[in-house]
């Protein structure tokens, strides 16, 4: 979600104090949200200036490629976002700019193989990925109740939505390792259940017994699910996914109520 901060964060300082909008202003705004920008074009469409002295903007249309994100490290091959109409209150334009009504914007994500896989081996994600732990118990053995953790993980597009993952999973204390490859199809549903289709599993070459399938599909389609979102104030809605060789294509809506918690924290 951090991608949605960030254009949030730009989007919420393009109207200066003073009440001016200016297309030079808001790219400004939105390249101080990211580390490194290869391509950048903003375009606002001005509301007369009376309205923009009340904290109107009728439209503002993003476009970018080769855009570094700042806390992770991940790298946008190209950002296309197009808003609804925004109002900002106008008690607050001099000071912290907060929504007087729901930001709607439509949100179109390009992201590349080696990109996507970048980000898997960064310090950052490989420190969540400990977390994600598998209790395996055993039975043809009681004295082991093993617990295996998730290192070097890898991903790559195949076509018709459809994506091949592995991992290891190491158990320190037995020495023992297994690899795990992984392939899946991926269906939307709803435009907010993003839902894994027929899986392949193996490890170490062994189709992977069925409850320790069922274990990795349930743990990754509860956290697939965008619908979780919605009580802090944000909806998306996944109208497009289109995975290809090399490529990942994501277009969504997206909705942020102006008491969001998101926006607690954008600008950080």
């Amino acid at each position: 979600m951090e991608l949605l901060t960030i254009v949030l964060s730009g989007l919420l300082g393009l109207i200066a104090p003073i009440g001016l909008v200016i297309d030079r202003t808001a790219e400004n705004a939105i390249r101080s949200q990211f580390a490194n920008v290869k391509q950048l074009q903003v375009r606002v469409d001005n509301a007369p200036s009376h309205q923009l002295l009340q904290g109107k903007v009728q439209r503002v249309r993003v476009a970018g490629r080769s855009l570094q994100l700042k806390q992770q490290n991940l790298q946008i091959a190209a950002l296309e976002l197009e808003t609804d109409a925004i109002e900002i209150d106008p008690r607050t334009l001099r000071k912290k700019p907060l929504l007087q009504r729901p930001l709607q914007a439509g949100l179109r994500v390009v992201l590349t193989q080696e990109d996507i896989n970048k980000l898997l081996q960064s310090p950052k994600f490989l420190a969540q990925l400990e977390k994600m732990k598998i209790s395996v118990d055993d039975s043809s053995n009681t004295e082991y109740n093993s617990v295996y953790q998730f290192v070097n993980p890898s991903v790559k597009f195949l076509a018709n939505n459809r994506l091949s993952f592995q991992v290891e999973l190491q158990n320190e204390s037995q020495k023992q390792s297994l690899l795990i490859k992984a392939e899946s199809g991926i269906n939307i549903i709803g435009g907010k259940n993003i839902q894994l289709v027929e899986p392949e599993v193996t490890a170490n070459g062994q189709a992977a017994p069925p409850q320790f399938l069922n274990q990795i599909v349930n743990n990754i389609n509860q956290r697939l699910d965008l619908g979780k979102l919605e009580s802090n104030g944000l909806q998306v809605r996944i109208l497009k996914l289109n995975m290809k060789q090399q490529e990942l294509e994501i277009a969504a809506f997206i909705r942020i109520e102006p008491s969001s918690k998101f926006l607690e924290t954008r600008g950080s």
